[in-house]
């Protein structure tokens, strides 16, 4: 049987500098003659592995369509059946990433399984919930698979400085001094997903980055995973804002509980209008927790369920 895979793309993003991609993809099929002529594979041997062959060849392009490059190492886990990106994008339940010392993390919930196939199906993802929920948590572990496979080049990770009854001016320190504090959540999971001397040269060489969400304006953000956390804490023009940042092949990320508003008046929080107004954007999914959702010591739901009986003034 004699076969022609006709490539719609530029064929090294496939085949790799000199064919090494390739060269590893045909080491599993001895039996099989395959030609590189351009655009154009040819591939001729017995029908059921020249069949095999194609398949496996449409995975491999389909797989260089969600990732900025290829390796051999994909071609490794493409016939060994360890990458688990389409189990994560039909199920949800997959293993997203492990820990440092070996844990799986993976969606404990029917919401965060909701929330896994959001990030896959969409370019925006809102969660919206509870504290305790998991929302930061797995959203940064999503952009931890994202970048450990080559999907994209950067973790872009914000929150709006906006103090939960508190100051951040009497901290000592310059601003970055004064914002770590702040923003220690975010630096606690990537701390659980990333070996510190790894994560370490990922912030100094700006392939990880956590800044304060004014430091967002007049940036483009592409090739990144990109997460607002605590979005409930911005305004309408503060979350267009940043939500117009959103460059090529970048995948973002908003976080938010609309119970836990720290600025002056609560009205003033642009999250849920934000949704409202682009939840008919092909492109964008919402996902919302409840209490029902949270992951956290049992006592945390009952702790919550008890505050939103309780009117705000």
């Amino acid at each position: 049987m004699k076969k022609t895979i006709t490539m719609d793309v530029n064929p090294v993003e496939i085949l790799g500098a000199g064919n090494r991609i390739l060269n590893e993809f045909c080491t599993y099929f001895p039996s099989l003659d395959v030609k590189d002529k351009g655009n154009d594979i040819i591939v001729e041997g017995p029908q059921e592995q020249v069949e095999d062959f194609v398949a496996k060849f449409a995975a491999l392009v389909q797989l260089r369509h969600r990732k900025l490059n290829l390796t051999v190492y994909d071609v490794e886990d493409l016939f060994s059946g360890s990458s688990n990106s389409s189990a994560l994008a039909e199920h949800g339940n997959a293993v997203i990433v492990h820990t440092t010392d070996g844990k799986a993390i993976r969606a404990r919930n029917a919401n965060q399984e909701k929330m896994v196939k959001a990030y896959f199906d969409s370019d925006l993802v809102f969660a919206v919930g509870p504290a305790g929920t998991g929302k930061t948590y797995i959203a940064i572990a999503l952009a931890v698979r994202a970048l450990k496979n080559r999907e994209v080049k950067r973790i872009i990770l914000t929150r709006p400085a906006v103090e939960a009854g508190e100051r951040l001016g009497f901290l000592p320190g310059d601003l970055k001094d004064k914002l770590d504090p702040y923003l220690q959540p975010l630096y606690d999971a990537l701390g659980d997903m990333i070996p510190p001397k790894k994560l370490q040269d990922f912030m100094a060489n700006g392939t990880i980055q956590i800044a304060p969400l004014a430091y967002m304006r007049g940036r483009t953000l592409d090739k990144a995973c990109v997460i607002l956390d605590e979005a409930q804490n911005t305004n309408t023009g503060q979350l267009k804002m940043f939500l117009t940042r959103m460059g090529m092949n970048a995948k973002f990320i908003v976080t938010g509980d609309a119970t836990q508003i720290d600025l002056p008046r609560r009205e003033d929080s642009g999250l849920l209008r934000g949704i409202e107004l682009v939840k008919n954007i092909k492109g964008v999914s919402t996902v919302f927790f409840s209490d029902s959702d949270i992951v956290r010591h049992p006592l945390v739901s009952k702790i919550v369920r008890a505050f939103s009986k309780e009117k705000p003034e």
